[in-house]
């Protein structure tokens, strides 16, 4: 097996002298485009958690106190669909939000595997996304980077990550984040007035993106 990069071992001796009793880092999961993402073990409920930290770059213009108090909607945002946020916070320097850690694997790799699901099966999957966001967009929380790596399937059943995560980055850090050169979305995924820069997306982009 190949060893990491040394700005990966860095980070992850960094979060774990920054977090020490409150997680410790297993090891590297993957990389998106705003956030490194880390398996950990939450010490104090004794659980594997999906550790997630915001790009150095990206934190830097956002501020911990404008972020964490965006990220609270997503917080209180409870639905079957939806991978919950478990907690958020400032690490070393580093802004950070922890998920539950899902055992089963993305859309994504299911599609890339299968590549065309069962009518039926491509049915209910889409039922219970549509479920997930009419709840979510009437509490006036938007994705906007809805995309089959961030659904996860467990047990059979569809959980959408990281939803309202790029909205609260972009309303922590407003033309800010531009300037990090960091997409807040996929382009295959995004709605026009996404793609064009518009800062006032509604639950509309989100439909868009699931139509694809």
């Amino acid at each position: 097996m190949s060893e990491p990069p040394p700005e990966i071992v860095h980070t992850t001796e960094q979060l774990n002298t920054a977090l020490a009793g409150r997680y410790v880092i297993d090891r590297l999961v993957g990389e998106g485009g705003m956030a490194t993402v880390y398996l950990a073990r939450d010490i104090k409920h004794d659980r594997q958690v999906a550790l997630k930290v915001l790009k150095p770059e990206l934190g830097a213009v956002l501020g911990v106190e404008r972020f964490l108090a965006e990220i609270k909607v997503t917080a209180n945002l409870q639905h079957p669909n939806l991978l919950p946020l478990f907690d958020s916070g400032e690490a070393g320097g580093l802004l950070f939000y922890v998920m539950p850690f899902v055992e089963g694997e993305s859309l994504r790799a299911k599609l890339d595997r299968e590549k065309q699901l069962p009518i039926d099966e491509a049915v209910r999957l889409a039922l219970a996304i549509a479920s997930a966001l009419d709840y979510a967009h009437r509490q006036g929380v938007i994705h906007r980077d809805l995309k089959p790596e961030n659904i996860l399937l467990h047990d059979g059943q569809p959980v959408i990550a990281d939803f309202g995560i790029a909205l609260a980055v972009s309303n922590a850090g407003g033309a800010r984040v531009t300037q990090t050169g960091l997409s807040l979305g996929t382009p295959q995924y995004m709605s026009p007035e996404q793609a064009a820069g518009d800062r006032a997306i509604d639950a509309r982009s989100d439909i868009y993106s699931l139509d694809l």
